[in-house]
């Protein structure tokens, strides 16, 4: 039997499925933690009319805002995942979440464009060293059957986040105090910051359900180098495909979240947060639901084939296509609605799915590592969303970039095809027989 046809066994004891209170606590904590991270970084691009008015800021340098984030994000992410493979997973999360709560606040000070890009640069530093170490350390705490189903609900807070940052930061602007927005925003981050680490610092992975032998292949064995650990985890081939899958992915969510408020600004003459909340609701609400069905058809899949998480990817891109184009085609605001819903919708099969696929085919000591590359691979793509959306907004257009995304995200939904039929079986072979990829 391959590694593609292999259920997860229907013997494994019910025990495995059990959740234990302590680890529903953590997904409850890490959710806060990471709605705030996307709220703190979501709240400038429903800025972007203020912002040039009050800064003197251009439309590229709005597009940077975007970029600068991304690309320092994208960068600091394999470091951040490799130093969480290797140092305590608690103390760096909430070390993440003060150093950008403090960033947001001193955001709220800036004096001109220029601050403002320079602080966005701060924020991706301080915000890569969380969801690598996040998403491992919540992957641990639950069985491989309830895996996608935890992270997807874990990333429902990526959604909310986008909606009230967007919808708060507008608001706030509309009323001529962004700078406020900053400072509140920020400082819930470092108030929360007490009680997340003192229940990190009492959290027990022993009380998980993971199993022993997984338990104790957690973290790299410190005598392997570093660059041995990238090299193996960046040679399996199915791994590959996802580095290059993911990005086009991601390429058009921030070309999303970067432009479309203003993009319905312009087009429908919305206030600025009448832009955010049309831009971010329909969009992120529906992605909710694409995230926690796709998290649970991804498990129960699971039973027939170990590439579910695959082929529910490949859906996603190849249904996003159309809804793509019609974002930006659409004449009226209702069809823009519609369109939001559907995007949002097939986008959440690949949200929930693109981790915990990932997982299938790396050693469970590279988890962290493994999303931290993957971030570095998404970002430094994602970057030039924002950007081309300032560069090209008055020529290309927006519409049109949103049309040559939905043939890039075709073009992707092909190569993944071939990556679940020819590399997958062995990876994922290679991958269960837990035999170790590093030797010291």
């Amino acid at each position: 039997m391959t590694a593609d046809a292999e259920p997860i066994r229907q013997s494994d004891p019910v025990s495995h499925l059990r959740v234990s209170t302590e680890a529903i606590l953590l997904l409850g904590f890490m959710w806060f933690a990471y709605f705030l991270n996307y709220c703190d970084r979501q709240a400038v691009f429903a800025m972007f009319p203020s912002l040039k008015s009050d800064l003197g800021m251009t439309d590229q340098q709005l597009g940077l805002t975007g970029a600068y984030f991304l690309w320092v994000y994208a960068l600091g992410c394999p470091i951040a995942g490799i130093i969480g493979d290797r140092v305590s997973k608690r103390i760096l999360v909430v070390l993440s979440l003060i150093i950008w709560s403090l960033v947001t606040v001193l955001t709220g000070l800036a004096r001109s464009g220029a601050e403002l890009l320079w602080l966005r640069a701060a924020m991706g530093i301080s915000e890569s060293l969380f969801m690598p170490t996040a998403i491992a350390l919540t992957a641990s705490a639950f069985a491989p059957a309830l895996r996608s189903r935890t992270i997807a609900i874990l990333t429902t807070a990526q959604i909310a986040g986008t909606v009230v940052g967007s919808w708060f930061g507008g608001w706030m602007a509309d009323m001529g105090a962004w700078r406020t927005a900053f400072f509140a925003l920020g400082g819930v981050g470092l108030v929360y910051a007490f009680p997340y680490f003192a229940f990190l610092r009492s959290f027990k992975l022993e009380s998980s359900t993971e199993s022993s032998r997984a338990k104790s292949s957690e973290t790299v064995d410190p005598k392997v180098g570093v660059w041995r650990c990238l090299l193996a985890l960046v040679s399996i081939p199915t791994y590959q495909i996802l580095c290059i899958v993911f990005p086009v992915f991601v390429f058009g969510l921030w070309l999303l979240y970067g432009w479309l408020p203003t993009f319905l600004h312009d087009k429908f003459e919305l206030s600025q947060s009448d832009a955010a909340f049309n831009a971010t609701l329909y969009l992120q609400g529906s992605t909710a639901v694409g995230l926690l069905s796709g998290g649970w058809l991804a498990d129960k899949i699971l039973r027939v084939t170990k590439a579910s998480r695959f082929y529910l990817m490949l859906a996603s891109l190849v249904l996003c296509v159309p809804c793509l184009h019609a974002l930006g085609a659409c004449e009226t605001l209702v069809q823009v609605r519609l369109a939001a819903i559907a995007f949002g919708l097939f986008s959440g099969l690949m949200m929930g799915n693109i981790f915990p696929a990932a997982f299938e085919v790396i050693p469970n000591q590279f988890r962290a590592t493994a999303v931290g590359v993957l971030n570095l691979c998404g970002g430094l793509v994602s970057g030039f969303a924002t950007l081309f959306g300032g560069i090209w907004k008055s020529t290309l257009g927006i519409d049109r970039l949103l049309s040559l995304t939905g043939a890039a995200y075709f073009a992707a939904g092909l190569l993944l095809l071939v990556g679940i039929l020819v590399l997958f079986p062995r990876d994922a072979l290679k991958q269960s027989s837990d035999q170790p990829f590093l030797r010291s």
